[in-house]
């Protein structure tokens, strides 16, 4: 790898900035992104056989974490990464006042929805409901998003595996994202509810932008730039 120092570059080894980025789908995504955006990882960031959880890059003072996509802001936003690639989704769920998400990367795109299986989706109205049992990865968004209306949404939390949830009778109605819309037909589901659109942001920690405004601007910038092109 060629090494790339940025301005102020010159920091010692402990003075890295951490850029955090989600393990999955999304990665494959991004790495154009991080390639067009000057850095490349060490070899083992592709092995999957690796079990390195931080990885060195070609610019001297950057280093790349690899993490599950909803720890990215968790990562992010207590300071153990200054930067990240998160999903609109997960800064939905968790809404943590100390990130700042300037930059729109335009990947990951898909939807936040409602759905329940198609025999009852007929004959029902969502305007109509007062109270209802969602299963859902997203509880904090879900109460929001019904709270607005005045329905009082009783979450169960799951973490996958959701379709199965209205089949087993766990519950009747779930919300999770969606893209191509197939797992749910696949499962005898349809969507009834429009939550949020989802897409990927570079995020940074505020705290770091404040005290690093140059070297981190520099990164805010360039991957602004990024997605101008890629758009």
């Amino acid at each position: 790898m060629v090494d790339i120092r940025l301005v102020g570059g010159d920091a010692a080894a402990n003075d890295k900035l951490i850029l955090a980025v989600p393990k999955g789908r999304i990665l494959s995504e991004a790495a154009p992104l991080l390639h067009a955006a000057g850095i490349e990882p060490e070899p083992a960031f592709h092995d999957p056989d690796s079990r390195l959880l931080r990885f060195a890059t070609n610019v001297v003072d950057l280093d790349l974490i690899r993490v599950r996509s909803f720890d990215v802001a968790t990562f992010v936003a207590f300071g153990a990464a200054h930067l990240g690639i998160a999903g609109s989704d997960v800064l939905l769920e968790f809404d943590y006042p100390e990130i700042y998400a300037p930059v729109d990367l335009g990947i990951g795109k898909c939807r936040l929805a409602v759905a329940e299986p198609a025999e009852i989706a007929g004959g029902d109205d969502p305007r109509r409901w007062s109270h209802i049992r969602i299963a859902t990865k997203y509880p904090e968004v879900t109460r929001r998003h019904f709270a607005a209306r005045g329905v009082q949404a009783e979450c169960i939390k799951l973490n996958g595996a959701m379709e199965l949830a209205p089949n087993l009778g766990l519950s009747h109605r779930i919300v999770d994202l969606v893209a191509s819309g197939k797992t749910l037909r696949d499962n005898g589901l349809v969507e009834v509810e429009h939550i949020a659109d989802v897409s990927s942001r570079f995020v940074v920690n505020r705290a770091a932008f404040k005290t690093r405004p140059e070297r981190v601007g520099q990164w805010i910038d360039r991957f602004r730039e990024v997605a101008r092109r890629a758009a």
